[in-house]
């Protein structure tokens, strides 16, 4: 079989992948997709932010009742029915994934769904289930993501033991959970199963949960977590795991003592792995690190001058929306629209309860250092939007920079932090003052205001809360 010309193969369909595809097309450039999945959109859009958001807007739903009785609005307890759970969530899963191929189709990628395997710089074998293509490409872009890790001492072969790809899938409610792992995946997957009736025992091996998150940031979610969950364990360490009938038998060690306990189901969730494996990287110049990511410049380049990588199988924070940007900056380099280093501030959610958001420099990034910044604080206590909400356990805190004021961070903890933090990302890529922030006028009431009447406080004169002229310094 004659192979396939192309300029540009695309390896992974997920949102770097198809972001690349679809922006090259735009560009004029041929373009071939590959993914082994029968729907396109990757982890992201079939396992991962899509359908736990999806759900975890059904435990918001859940909470939101269950907390109005002090409001006088009392409603009875919910009924899941987890069959028409699920069918909802891959209704909109379904949908989205529909929507990228309708939209590859569109532009004139062409797809193939196989495995692709590099034979060396120039060739990529694509196994198929009609069998082999070969095809031949100017560039290629590999963006094979990652998965979730599963140590070998965990990995009994029990579907009881999960990673979020099983837990997303609720198969049933367990009685009782344990949640190996404080991340982000594992408190948003946590605070999902505790809102729908699942006694969860979360456990984490270091001081906090959020390992890198700033501590007054956390400080919400931990309170939360310990209302909501049966048991937040840090410092703890589980051993060993075993079936026990339909149960799995637990062994860990916490606040220097054993315990063995039993739990219906087990949620793995310690990290995630790149997709590395059996691409045939060994027969081409592209190197990997200690963890397996590829290594990239910062135009995306790898070792090999034909290949490049994006997104979570590149390494750095593993986020779609870091996948986006990096598949345009790698096109851009391509077709030689841009040749300077690419830099872009990432936001980071968790997307918890309350949700927690940042950009740029964090207070603890500062300290760690030893750059020498101020720090502006606004508490959702003064907000009368939070209030309404009964929500006050929020604050959204500024990063200044010492002379300038320029704004370098921002973090906010809060209902609805993900959406906020777009307007801190803006200011600061812009280059934004705190000046800036504290003229520019905001509705009220909002909890937009918050980042506003931040900044003023920064000034000493913010209306809705008393404040020092002299912020908090770190350094």
């Amino acid at each position: 079989m004659e192979p396939i010309k192309t300029d540009i193969v695309v390896i992974g369909a997920g949102p770097g992948g198809y972001t690349a595809a679809f922006y090259a097309a735009d560009l004029g450039k041929k373009v071939i997709m590959i993914e082994r999945d029968k729907q396109l959109g990757g982890v992201c859009l079939n396992r991962g932010c899509i359908p736990s958001k999806a759900l975890l807007n059904v435990a918001h739903t859940i909470s939101l009742a269950r907390e109005s009785g002090h409001r006088g609005v009392v409603f009875q307890p919910p009924t899941i029915d987890t069959g028409k759970l699920r069918a909802w969530k891959d209704a909109v899963v379904q949908k989205l994934s529909g929507g990228v191929a309708a939209l590859a189709k569109a532009r004139g990628v062409q797809v193939i769904q196989g495995r692709g395997h590099f034979e060396d710089s120039e060739t990529l074998r694509v196994e198929t289930e009609e069998g082999q293509q070969f095809i031949k490409y100017e560039k290629a872009i590999i963006a094979t993501g990652s998965k979730a890790a599963m140590p070998k001492a965990f990995d009994l072969g029990n579907p009881r033991v999960m990673t979020s790809t099983g837990a997303l899938e609720v198969e049933e409610i367990p009685a009782n959970l344990l949640v190996v792992g404080g991340g982000y995946i594992g408190m948003e997957l946590g605070t999902l199963y505790a809102a729908l009736g699942s006694k969860v025992v979360m456990v984490e091996a270091l001081e906090s949960i959020l390992l890198g998150v700033d501590a007054d940031l956390v400080r919400p979610v931990v309170a939360y977590a310990k209302k909501n969950f049966k048991e937040l364990r840090l410092k703890a360490k589980v051993s060993v795991m075993a079936t026990s009938g339909k149960q799995i038998k637990v062994k860990m060690e916490h606040e220097g003592k054993q315990a063995e306990e039993l739990y219906d189901r087990v949620l793995v969730a310690v990290g995630r792995v790149p997709n590395a494996d059996d691409l045939g990287l060994e027969n081409t110049k592209v190197e990997r690190d200690e963890k397996g990511f590829i290594k990239v410049n910062n135009q995306q380049q790898t070792a090999d001058e034909m290949i490049y990588a994006i997104g979570d199988i590149a390494g750095g924070i593993l986020l779609a929306h870091k996948a986006f940007r990096e598949a345009r900056n790698a096109v851009e380099v391509i077709v030689g629209e841009s040749t300077a280093p690419a830099k872009f501030v990432i936001p980071a959610v968790v997307f918890t309860d309350p949700e927690v958001a940042w950009c740029g420099l964090t207070e603890l990034e500062a300290k760690e250092q030893g750059i020498e910044v101020q720090v502006a604080k606004f508490p959702w206590g003064a907000s009368g939007r939070a209030l309404t909400f009964d929500r006050t356990d929020g604050l959204t805190k500024l990063i200044i920079e010492p002379g300038t004021e320029r704004i370098l961070g921002v973090g906010i903890v809060g209902v609805g932090a993900g959406e906020l933090i777009a307007e801190c990302v803006v200011a600061v890529e812009m280059g934004a003052t705190a000046k800036d922030l504290a003229l520019s006028v905001h509705p009220h009431p909002t909890l937009s205001e918050t980042i506003m009447e931040a900044a003023e406080v920064f000034y000493g004169h913010a209306t809705h809360t008393m404040a020092r002229k002299k912020v908090e310094q770190s350094a």
